[in-house]
């Protein structure tokens, strides 16, 4: 195994203690919550009355382990830092989520998804054990054989069941570039049919494919993105600089080719925020020209977002321009790929939002996840947009449209940002039943919030 020597056993250790004193001090009548200055979550949310875990010493790289492909990681460690530790052995994780900053304990406990998940499923299946510090104030590993109904309810609590200190998760071995085919759609159906196709043949024209993800910019053209593992040499592009990835997809017909390394393959969608970053200005030659590289990144983005939010910018802007004020539309929901279609003609005909992106998954094996609980052996779509639109005369209207769609069409959505859902509607969606039971297990005396209380009433 090989060890960093800066990310020695003593010094997680040292971190760990330092998350237990402060779980020690926060008041037993105030909810434990924690201490981070930034979030990928887009959930409004109160004010923080109480000091939080302090988990500062818990965002390292502990050990990789190149002979059985394995590493560990503490809770707070990005993927941007576990890709700079593994590539260097030509590994990475099984799935590696689309922004750096995302951590890999928030990727299990609140989900995540890339464009390998259509062969290896979500990042939560790929974990082996993990330590939790739970709402009881005990420190747990946790695995498929210690506590295995925690382990299994993990994924997508959002840190209501419990906090993760290390996680030893899976690597696979990855080749040093992406051969990328981007091919055009001028009909959802054939997008989707062929969709279908490579997930269940793994194959595009007979060449074995790696990774699969798509763009949408209206239901006359759409592409799916096709990423094909290589180690054959060649020129690369560079979308980091004034060339902007996603507008790189568009053509007029058939098929265009590209290639990345697998570094900036990752991290394909970091440099923009997926299109985001036009709202900035971001995507303008002269602003963008101006705008130092280092700060073209979704960490960036995310804290003018931040700003905006506190200080309500954007809505000043509309009300001094005589607009209505806009409802934040910022969603990833996954539908059955057999519904597809159907939910893309609604969305482009009831939603002014594009583009939107297109990732299938497939769970890996057959263990139940009761708090996402999508079907295994099935194919799924997750359906991403982030945007917003002119507010209604009901707080979030179009998203409880888009709620109501989502589960008409046996669909599920991820809950990192605004929910509407009634308690009952909640239950049914996210194992209600058995979460319950297992707060009642873990943290018999409700010191971390509940689930519904984080999700949907923003507490």
């Amino acid at each position: 195994m090989s060890v960093r020597p800066a990310d020695t056993p003593t010094s997680h250790t040292g971190g760990v203690q330092r998350l237990l004193a402060s779980y020690r001090n926060i008041p037993v009548d105030a909810s434990v919550r924690l201490a981070k200055p930034t979030s990928n979550l887009f959930r409004a949310r109160r004010k923080r009355q109480a000091p939080g875990l302090d988990t500062s010493g818990l965002v390292r790289v502990l050990a990789v382990d190149p002979q059985n492909r394995t590493a560990d990681v503490e809770g707070m460690c990005t993927y941007e830092d576990v890709i700079a530790a593994t590539l260097p052995y030509g590994l990475t994780p099984l799935v590696v989520p689309q922004l750096k900053t995302i951590t890999v304990g928030g990727a299990v406990s609140g989900l995540g998804i890339e464009s390998a998940s259509f062969r290896n499923g979500l990042p939560h299946e790929s974990v082996l054990e993990m330590d939790v510090l739970t709402g009881s104030g005990d420190l747990l590993t946790v695995s498929r054989d210690q506590h295995e109904d925690l382990f299994h309810a993990f994924p997508n609590s959002y840190g209501t069941l419990g906090y993760a200190t290390r996680l030893r998760i899976e690597l696979e071995d990855v080749k040093p570039f992406v051969a990328l085919r981007h091919i055009r759609f001028n009909s959802l159906s054939e997008l989707v049919a062929t969709m279908d196709r490579i997930i269940d043949t793994g194959g595009f024209e007979g060449v074995p494919v790696d990774y699969l993800d798509g763009v949408v910019f209206s239901p006359r053209e759409s592409y799916l993105c096709v990423g094909i593992a290589t180690d054959s040499p060649g020129a690369v592009s560079d979308y980091t600089g004034q060339r902007i990835y996603y507008r790189s997809i568009r053509h007029p017909h058939g098929i265009k080719d590209d290639r990345l390394t697998i570094h900036d393959y990752l991290w394909r969608w970091d440099t923009d925020w997926f299109w985001c970053s036009r709202a900035f200005g971001a995507q303008r030659p002269l602003v963008r020209r101006w705008w130092p590289r280092r700060y073209r990144r979704s960490s960036v983005y995310s804290k003018l977002i931040a700003y905006d939010r506190r200080f309500a910018i954007a809505d000043r802007i509309e009300k001094r321009n005589h607009r209505p004020p806009r409802e934040r539309v910022v969603q990833d929901v996954e539908v059955p790929l057999e519904h597809c279609r159907e939910f893309l003609d609604w969305f482009f005909a009831n939603v002014p939002i594009e583009p939107v992106w297109l990732c299938p998954l497939r769970l890996r094996g057959d263990e139940e996840w009761p708090l996402y609980p999508i079907r295994s052996n099935h194919t799924y779509v997750n359906i991403g947009f982030w945007s917003s639109v002119p507010a209604g005369a009901i707080e979030g209207a179009t998203n409880r449209l888009i709620e109501s769609k989502v589960s008409e069409l046996d669909g599920h959505k991820s809950l990192y940002s605004d929910a509407y859902y009634t308690p009952g509607e909640f239950d049914e969606l996210y194992g209600g039943a058995t979460y319950r039971m297992l707060k009642k297990t873990y943290d018999p005396d409700s010191r971390l919030l509940d689930l519904y209380a984080k999700a949907v009433r923003r507490q």
